[in-house]
C-alpha cells in the first residue's frame, strides 16, 4: 500500500510538473514571444529545478523523512502556483519592458529575458515537486535487496507522469481552459499532493536487509 501511495504521488507530480512547463512556455510567449530562445530557457529552468529539487529532497528525505516535511515543500508551492495569474503578468511586463521602445532589444538580453522570467515565476514550484521522488523512494525501499526496482518503479512512474501531462497540456488543456484557469487547477493538486504526503506517507522502519547489514557493520568494527 506504501509504494502504491508513492507511486500515484509521483506520478502526480510528474504530470504536474510537465504541465507547468508546457503552459508556462506559452504564458512566457505572451512577453517574450514564441522563439527558440523561450523554450530554451523555459526547458533549461525547469531542468534546474529538477536537479536542485532531487538533491534537496534526498538530503530532507534522510533528515526527516515524515510526510509533514514535504507538506511544509508543496502546500506553499501549491499556493504560490495557483497565484501565478495575480503576480506574474506585472513581473514578466517588467522585464520585457524594461528595454527602450525606440531601440531593438540586444541579443544577449533577448535570450536572458525569457530566462529570468521563467526562474522567477516557475522555479520555486518545479524544485518543491521535484523532490517528492526522493521522499517516495525513501517511504518505498523497505529492503535493501530492492532499493533498485523501487527506485526504478518510482522514476518511472513519475516519468510517465509527464509524459501525461505534456500531452494533456499540448492536446487537451490548452484548447479547453484558460492558462490561468490551468494554473490554479495544478496549484489545487500540488497541494492535495502536500496534504496527501503529510497525510498517509510514513517512513518505513527498517527491512531484515537493513537490520542484518547494521549487524554485519557492528561486527565488523568490533
Amino acid at each position: 500500500m506504501q509504494t502504491f501511495a508513492a507511486t500515484l504521488l509521483v506520478f502526480s507530480g510528474g504530470f504536474a510538473l510537465m504541465v507547468l512547463e508546457i503552459v508556462g512556455a506559452r504564458w512566457l510567449a505572451r512577453d517574450f514571444g514564441s522563439s527558440f530562445y523561450v523554450w530554451t530557457s523555459q526547458i533549461g529552468v525547469i531542468l534546474v529545478a529538477l536537479a536542485a529539487g532531487y538533491y534537496a529532497g534526498g538530503a530532507l528525505a534522510d533528515r526527516a523523512p515524515h510526510g509533514r516535511t514535504l507538506a511544509i515543500l508543496l502546500i506553499p508551492a501549491g499556493v504560490l502556483t495557483g497565484l501565478i495569474p495575480e503576480f506574474a503578468p506585472r513581473l514578466t511586463a517588467w522585464i520585457a519592458n524594461r528595454h527602450p521602445a525606440d531601440a531593438p532589444i540586444p541579443l544577449l538580453w533577448q535570450k536572458l529575458d525569457p530566462a529570468l522570467g521563467s526562474a522567477l515565476v516557475f522555479f520555486l514550484p518545479c524544485f518543491a515537486l521535484a523532490t517528492l521522488p526522493p521522499f517516495a523512494i525513501r517511504w518505498s525501499a523497505r529492503q535493501l535487496s530492492r532499493v533498485g526496482r523501487t527506485s526504478g518503479l518510482i522514476i518511472a512512474a513519475s516519468t510517465v507522469g509527464g509524459i501525461v501531462g505534456v500531452g494533456m497540456a499540448g492536446y487537451v488543456l490548452l484548447e479547453v481552459m484558460r492558462l490561468s484557469d490551468i494554473f490554479r487547477a495544478v496549484g489545487a493538486l500540488t497541494v492535495l499532493l502536500g496534504l496527501a504526503g503529510g497525510a498517509v506517507l510514513r517512513p518505513p522502519a527498517p527491512g531484515p536487509d537493513a537490520a542484518g547489514g547494521a549487524s554485519n557493520k557492528s561486527r565488523e568494527t568490533s
